[in-house]
């Protein structure tokens, strides 16, 4: 089931379910961390919290993970400035962020970038898994703009993909829970290790950063 922000993931389809942060082409480095773990693509799920390219060494072969069938992801700001870009909107924003890669592709593996970005224009913002145990978990990349999760609420999509505010007030020790899930997952802003404030938990350990990924186990 799926509206124009949010959808919705089956937990009972998947064998394990899991949740990584920002990837940003860190595709070997992802390739690593799911041998740890034994990741099976015939029963298993890996669910994403966005900013799939842009600064790592391959932004193409994390792109493709878009079609793969074990894969699942939100939108990010970095798709929302590559789409943009794409869309001849804003172009030095994305370039300012890592996004000269696609310029210096040949142009065949361009074509098939493009085409992958395209695709990331049909991201959600929001994930909501409901899992085999009977626990409800939201994913999104930055922020659930609100204090109570509800499927399909209107969102401000640029908030969902750019905020900080909940995780600056956190830091300096100002939270509390969302209401209406039992977890909220977010990347967006590097944290070392990744933290957990209340029912929200932040997972994007800077792995283009010189950091590690973080890879999380919901079911």
């Amino acid at each position: 089931m799926t509206s124009a922000l949010y959808q919705r993931i089956d937990g009972s389809l998947y064998h394990r379910i899991f949740v990584v942060g920002d990837l940003h082409g860190c595709l070997s480095m992802l390739g690593h961390e799911l041998a740890k773990i034994a990741f099976d693509p015939q029963r298993d799920l890996l669910l994403s919290v966005g900013d799939l390219a842009d600064r790592g060494p391959d932004s193409v072969g994390c792109l493709r993970l878009i079609n793969e069938p074990c894969f699942c992801c939100v939108r990010g700001n970095h798709e929302q400035m590559a789409i943009d870009a794409i869309h001849e909107e804003n172009v030095s924003r994305w370039l300012r962020n890592g996004g000269d890669w696609f310029y210096a592709l040949e142009d065949e593996v361009q074509a098939q970038a493009k085409g992958l970005i395209l695709q990331a224009d049909k991201l959600p913002h929001v994930l909501e898994l409901n899992t085999r145990e009977g626990k409800r978990i939201v994913i999104a990349h930055a922020d659930y703009v609100s204090d109570e999760y509800v499927f399909g609420k209107p969102l401000d999509s640029y908030e969902t993909i750019w905020n900080r505010d909940r995780i600056n007030y956190a830091l300096a020790g100002r939270y509390g829970p969302i209401s209406g899930a039992d977890a909220f997952y977010f990347g967006h802003t590097p944290v070392e290790p990744a933290l957990q404030f209340a029912n929200l938990f932040y997972i994007d350990t800077g792995a283009v950063f010189g950091g590690y990924l973080t890879i999380r186990q919901l079911q």
